[in-house]
């Protein structure tokens, strides 16, 4: 069984690399707008915040460092929350860019992407919109023809160079069943550390579906493969988001939020901010007598290294 959380842990993903400005005015695409977003979700609730950045011009995905340090620096300043950095980028990154910024910044905590895998964004395109840049359309378009690379090399790569180089320690995003074996696998190598923060990440097109079912078999999986020896949180794409996040929490996990895995508060009504989704899913978890961890508390439970060795 997972290890037993006493509190959990509201993770809130500020804006992701898939949706696009167009799909919603209140998506934050400015490295000001993130960091702005980021704060005021972290006071909604969150302990932990997910980060991509974007570019100032026109909000594409970037892993400038530039605008990775702005977002970093910004946050620091006006919050003790838990910054955990994306290493995945988005699917058209390399390597070397997604990795770029979290060895400078080294974080207290990134993402780590279990496997490669065909994640669809197209059937976003299909929608008739007016685009607000040229690069949105053809960005989700090429995801039908794109690979999302994580190979057993990346993973080692990642897992060597920030979590032995600069102390980092990971969330580990588990797509499918086959992700928890190949982290699996790299447990028994000695490069993952125990104890696990497993994220069961449901919905995106190419991976399980946010169903209940495929929940309890994610965590069946973990259970048998890890024992005792984890955490785990869960996030559900679109509107299976609050469901799925407190069913979740009722099996005595966390919970992950925010507009880079639901644009929505409700049916048809676009949220207003990240805190909006964060004072949802706490006001829910609150109601079932489900404490919330500080940004301290998880620092402990999680083995963190501390804000305070960090590079931003």
């Amino acid at each position: 069984m997972a290890r037993s959380m006493k509190k959990a842990i509201i993770t809130c993903a500020v804006t992701g690399a898939t949706h696009t400005p167009t799909m919603s005015p209140y998506l934050p695409v400015t490295p000001t707008d993130i960091a702005r977003q980021a704060v005021d979700a972290a006071e909604a609730g969150a302990s932990i915040v997910h980060l991509h950045a974007r570019r100032e011009e026109d909000g594409m995905p970037t892993g400038n460092i530039d605008s990775w340090m702005h977002i970093l620096r910004s946050i620091k300043q006006n919050s003790n929350v838990v910054c955990n950095m994306t290493t995945g980028g988005s699917t058209f990154m390399k390597i070397e860019d997604r990795l770029a910024a979290p060895l400078t910044a080294q974080p207290e905590l990134t993402s780590l992407n279990l496997g490669s895998m065909n994640f669809g964004t197209f059937l976003m395109a299909e929608k008739p919109r007016e685009w607000k840049y040229e690069w949105e359309k053809p960005f989700l378009e090429d995801s039908k023809g794109a690979v999302f690379r994580n190979t057993f090399e990346d993973i080692e790569a990642i897992l060597v160079q920030l979590g032995q180089g600069c102390g980092t320690r990971f969330e580990f995003e588990c797509y499918d069943v086959g992700h928890l074996h190949t982290l699996h696998h790299f447990v028994k190598t000695g490069l993952a550390k125990l104890p696990l923060f497993i994220q069961i990440v449901l919905g995106p097109l190419g991976g399980i579906a946010a169903e209940p079912d495929n929940l309890m078999f994610m965590k069946q999986t973990a259970d048998r493969l890890f024992g005792d020896d984890y955490y785990f949180s869960v996030l559900a794409g679109g509107r299976a988001q609050m469901k799925l996040t407190t069913m979740a929490a009722i099996l005595g996990g966390s919970v992950r939020v925010g507009m880079e895995d639901n644009l929505y508060i409700g049916p048809g009504e676009l949220a207003t901010s990240n805190a909006q989704q964060v004072a949802k899913i706490r006001s829910i978890l609150e109601s079932l007598s489900i404490e919330i961890a500080s940004p301290d508390e998880v620092r402990d439970i999680l083995e963190l290294k501390g804000a305070d060795k960090v590079a931003f």
